[in-house]
């Protein structure tokens, strides 16, 4: 609201809260102001003109694809975070994959808050409980980092994969490490140059794309070499 006090003539914005965020929506719909959305698409896509994210389905489908290959079967433990769209949408990519193949069943499922010390409180809470599990989904990287911590803080024997999503620089570390099998990576780069991009053409009277996909590229230890490990896509 601020923002718009201040007369701004764009906003890009990335929601924390996919549904809660609009209200401030609307309020920029109503001043003229237009919205472009990045990384995690609001609920209401009416009121933004473009939304810039990375192909979160499809980063869900790799890790079940490569999970798949490793394994024969698994019980997988799913950590999510349902405000977040962006990790709906790869958790989603990831069920619908191994959908129909009893070899591969979830065993939990909690929101983890994306964030890596909620991440470590909930594997604990799992750990407690006594589920046994071959594989860890994180929503994102730092939940995938907070469940390795979790684990490593009881000394566990047996070989856990574990996944994330953002192809981060703690990510790829983690990897290098051993400790993570992989993570999903996405290109903020290339994704906030699109969109400046694409903020300009509207502002400059163009027709622009409503929706607009980033690809993601799975991150393993075989391909580790191809990236920048303490930076980004």
């Amino acid at each position: 609201y601020e923002m718009i006090k201040e007369g701004v003539v764009a906003i890009f914005l990335n929601p924390v809260d996919w549904k809660e965020v609009e209200p401030a929506l609307i309020a920029c719909k109503e001043a003229g102001i237009p919205v472009f959305n990045i990384d995690t698409e609001v609920y209401n896509t009416d009121y933004v003109v473009s939304v810039i994210a990375s192909d979160n389905y499809n980063a869900g489908v790799q890790i079940a694809k490569d999970m798949m290959s490793k394994l024969p079967k698994a019980d997988i433990v799913i950590l999510d975070q349902p405000i977040i769209n962006s990790i709906n949408n790869r958790i989603k990519g990831f069920i619908d994959t191994i959908s129909g193949n009893s070899n591969y069943r979830v065993v939990v499922q909690r929101a983890a808050g994306g964030e890596l010390e909620v991440a470590m409180e909930v594997m604990n809470e799992i750990l407690e409980l006594g589920f046994s599990f071959d594989v860890v989904m994180g929503g994102n990287d730092p939940t995938a980092i907070g469940a390795i911590a979790a684990l490593e803080s009881r000394h566990m024997d047996k070989k856990i994969l574990i996944y994330g999503v953002d192809g981060s620089p703690d990510g790829k570390m983690m990897i290098k490490e051993g400790y993570l099998e992989g993570t999903s990576a996405q290109r903020p780069v290339t994704i906030g140059r699109t969109a400046a991009q694409v903020a300009y053409d509207y502002l400059n009277g163009k027709t622009v794309d409503k929706n607009i996909i980033i690809p993601v590229t799975l991150i393993t230890k075989d391909n580790l070499d191809d990236f920048t490990i303490d930076g980004w896509q």
